[in-house]
């Protein structure tokens, strides 16, 4: 097997809940309102730092499609499918379960644990 070149990726994105890896972009974000097997999903226009398997006819809401999963190349996971037929060729679904947003991610809290004085003490 060879190396793995992992792409990071610029500006807000969605990671790979697993490990964390980039996966996809907010800019590249077609449509929130996909359903899979597992809860909700999102239709990207590209993806990034996924393997592809094998693809099938798979039958979905929306008729029967040529689909192949995609997965995480760091972990593994599986993340969603890829689409092989008409309008939505080459589109990548993510399974919105199996993904992070970078500002869930990203936000974290400080919280001052110094004794502060108020206006009418003194130091």
């Amino acid at each position: 097997m060879g190396r793995i070149f992992v792409v990071e990726l610029e500006g807000r994105s969605y990671r790979c809940k697993f490990c964390k890896t980039h996966l996809a972009l907010a800019d590249d974000l077609i449509s929130r309102s996909f359903h899979c097997r597992r809860g909700k999903a999102y239709l990207f226009t590209n993806a990034v730092n996924t393997t592809i398997g094998t693809p099938e006819e798979r039958v979905m809401l929306s008729g029967l499609h040529t689909v192949a999963d995609i997965f995480c190349c760091c972990c593994g996971q599986i993340v969603g499918w890829k689409y092989s037929q008409k309008y939505k060729e080459g589109k990548f679904v993510l399974e919105r379960g199996r993904i992070v947003d970078d500002v869930d991610f990203s936000t974290e809290f400080f919280i001052d644990s110094h004794a502060n004085m108020s206006d009418g003490e003194d130091a």
